[in-house]
């Protein structure tokens, strides 16, 4: 009997866990292969830039591999490349100290030439890799220019040809826009090529991997199915309803070893769903870490999301900010946890909330995981009232800790959360319209169940806990697509 076919495919990604990561695509550019390789049916391996910040010991235990020039419009630079195994994934990463060896991975004016680096390092750097990649796949706007590239400059070269293209789409609202001066200096683009990255006037090279690769995939079947909407495609909607039978939308998976709390360190006293008195520890813990009213019984909710404008903070701003003789949701018995960081106007409100609020509000203007889990473990609802969600893991996590999610039904929180009815059905409750009225219905109806049906919110609760959002099922879909592609 043959053996089944592999297939090989390169993930080229600016962030992935443990390495370097600010969020999601990190994640899911670790999960993901890793669940891909468990799979037997493709072997998913990982580039990204050596950045500063890469831990020690992970750098003592990679390997030096070659060194080459990469040219970029009128430069050529020094590109070493360095391989390492981690958690049965091979990852190799691109060298570079002018661009790299920076203490933050974004966020320098010259991004656009350090990011068209090393799209252009991926490409050049594949005849030595101990691997031949069939399926290239790219991740969100910073790496848009390895389909682009790939399209305008190798597709025919020994060695290049018949490697298929995927671009995911992490969040369509980024699309790395610039000014169409800078093409040919910055992306080493020339002037009978801008019309392949050319956008109202300006270069878009998101709509430039759009038009080149094979494949688009998104985090979510519903996301998918929205950007190509005006109102959720950031101006591309044309383009990708063009382009749509290239997209897929597969929903998104967790780390759900890392993500238990039947055995995470994070957190003040471990339990799983057939424990969920535990869970009561959790709360009146964190209340006494963070100074709150130490109460086992009040409802705890908790907002943990990048603080920008679409993650609904508009919403809550807009609850909090109601005059009506019934007062707002602060004015009712429960505690409110918001985690997160980013837009300063909204960082600055919150903080402001809490001084107003001081027994019932802590804004904690920071992000790390050890802390979300440890609000997650503690809180009975998680609020997620995005206006667009591309998948969102938040909701996902929630589940797993216990924390029944409230979502707006969007994106990927619409695909993994269905609403409980009155309490028999579901995993959390969705509200659809975006507004805070709306939104304030769906908290009191939660705050309601918690109150007043303890068996339906125990029953609640550990059917969220028992939701299956492994990486296996999107592994499966994804290996699909690519023996599609591949074939």
């Amino acid at each position: 009997m043959a053996k089944a076919k592999v297939n090989n495919v390169l993930f080229v990604t600016t962030e992935a866990e443990p390495f370097a990561s600010t969020g999601g695509m990190g994640e899911v550019c670790a999960s993901l292969p890793r669940a891909l390789n468990k799979t037997k049916k493709t072997e998913a391996r990982v580039m990204m830039p050596l950045y500063e910040d890469v831990a020690n010991r992970y750098k003592s235990a990679m390997t030096f591999v070659c060194n080459i020039t990469v040219g970029l419009g009128w430069r050529n630079q020094y590109c070493g490349l360095y391989r390492m195994e981690h958690e049965n994934v091979v990852y190799y990463f691109v060298d570079n100290e002018y661009y790299f060896k920076r203490r933050d991975i974004y966020g320098y004016y010259d991004d656009a030439e350090r990011f068209a680096f090393f799209s252009r390092a991926a490409l050049e750097l594949i005849p030595y890799l101990d691997f031949k990649p069939e399926i290239l796949q790219s991740n969100d706007h910073l790496t848009a220019l390895v389909p682009i590239y790939y399209a305008l400059d190798y597709k025919t070269r020994d060695g290049y040809k018949h490697i298929k293209n995927v671009f995911t789409v992490h969040n369509i609202n980024y699309q790395g826009m610039y000014p169409l001066i800078i093409a040919g200096d910055v992306f080493g683009i020339s002037e009978e090529q801008l019309p392949v990255i050319e956008f109202n006037g300006a270069i878009n090279l998101v709509k430039g991997a759009i038009v080149s690769c094979d494949k688009i995939t998104t985090m979510s079947p519903q996301y998918a199915r929205e950007i190509r909407l005006p109102e959720f495609s950031g101006g591309l909607d044309g383009i990708l309803i063009e382009n749509r039978s290239k997209i897929v939308g597969i929903l998104n998976g967790i780390d759900v070893d890392e993500f238990n709390p039947a055995v995470s360190d994070s957190l003040f006293v471990n339990y799983d769903a057939d424990s969920i008195s535990n869970k009561k520890e959790n709360k009146l813990a964190l209340q006494r870490m963070l100074s709150l009213p130490e109460d086992a019984d009040v409802p705890l909710v908790c907002v943990i999301a990048h603080m920008v404008p679409y993650k609904g903070y508009d919403l809550l701003r807009k609850s909090i900010n109601k005059v009506s003789p019934d007062g707002n949701i602060l004015d009712t018995n429960m505690q409110l946890i918001i985690l997160g960081h980013g837009d300063a106007d909204i960082e600055d409100y919150f903080m402001h909330i809490q001084k107003m609020y001081d027994r019932r509000v802590r804004a904690l203007i920071t992000y790390n995981r050890d802390l979300a889990k440890k609000v997650l473990a503690a809180a009975d609802m998680c609020l997620l009232p995005a206006r667009t969600e591309p998948c969102g893991l938040t909701q996902m996590y929630a589940c797993r800790f216990g924390a029944v999610p409230i979502v707006r039904a969007t994106g990927g929180l619409i695909d993994s959360i269905t609403d409980c009815g009155k309490g028999d059905v579901g995993n959390g409750f969705v509200f659809e319209e975006y507004d805070s009225d709306v939104m304030d219905k769906a908290i009191t109806r939660a705050v309601s169940m918690y109150y007043y049906h303890k068996d339906e919110w125990l029953a609640l609760v550990k059917r969220a806990m028992k939701c299956d959002f492994s990486w296996g099922k999107a592994a499966l879909e994804y290996n699909v697509l690519y023996r599609v592609l591949a074939a």
